[in-house]
C-alpha cells in the first residue's frame, strides 16, 4: 500500500526518539564508566551517538510507514515497548549504576526490537530494512552490556 508520507508522525515518533536520546545526555557515562573494565572489542565512544542517532531517524521513519497499514497493533504496541526500554536503559546503567538490572533492559529491548522485525515485515517490507540496523547495533551491544556487568561485578549499585 503506498501513501503519502506524513511528516506529522514522523516528528511524533521522531519526538519520542529524541525522549529516549536525551536520557544519554542527563546520564552521562562520566569517569564512572571510563574505570569500569571493557572488552577490546568494545566501539570507540564516537560511535555510540552516531549509532543511536541513526537508529532512531530509521526507526522513527519505519515507525512512520507502518503506522498507516491496516493491521499494525501488535507492530505499533512493540515499537512503543522498545523506545520505552530503550529510554528505560541508559538511566538503568548510567544513572542508577546497576548494570545487573540493564542486562534484563537489554534483554526484553532486544525481544522487543525482534518483535517489531516480524510484525514488520508482513506490513511493509522497507520498514523491516529500516529496523535491521538497530537489531545489529543490539547484537552488539547486549553482549557488551552483560560482559561489562560480567567483568565488573560490585562496581555498581547493586551491580
Amino acid at each position: 500500500m503506498d501513501v503519502a508520507f506524513d511528516w506529522g508522525l514522523f516528528a511524533l515518533f521522531m519526538g519520542a526518539s529524541l525522549a529516549a536520546g536525551l536520557t544519554g545526555w542527563m546520564f552521562k557515562p562520566g569517569d564512572w564508566y571510563e574505570g569500569l573494565v571493557k572488552p577490546d572489542w568494545r566501539p570507540k565512544n564516537w560511535m555510540f551517538p552516531v549509532a543511536w542517532t541513526t537508529i532512531y531517524v530509521l526507526s522513527s521513519l519505519a515507525a512512520t510507514r507502518i503506522a498507516v497499514q491496516p493491521g499494525n497493533a501488535f507492530a505499533m504496541g512493540f515499537w512503543a515497548v522498545q523506545i520505552a526500554l530503550n529510554t528505560l536503559w541508559t538511566p538503568t546503567f548510567f544513572g542508577a549504576r546497576r548494570m545487573g538490572l540493564s542486562v534484563m533492559v537489554m534483554a526484553a529491548l532486544c525481544a522487543a526490537v525482534l518483535g517489531m522485525l516480524w510484525t514488520f515485515w508482513p506490513l511493509d517490507g522497507l520498514a523491516f530494512l529500516l529496523i535491521l540496523p538497530y537489531a545489529i547495533w543490539l547484537a552488539l551491544a547486549a553482549p557488551l552490556n552483560w560482559r561489562v556487568w560480567r567483568d565488573n561485578r560490585g562496581a555498581g549499585a547493586g551491580a
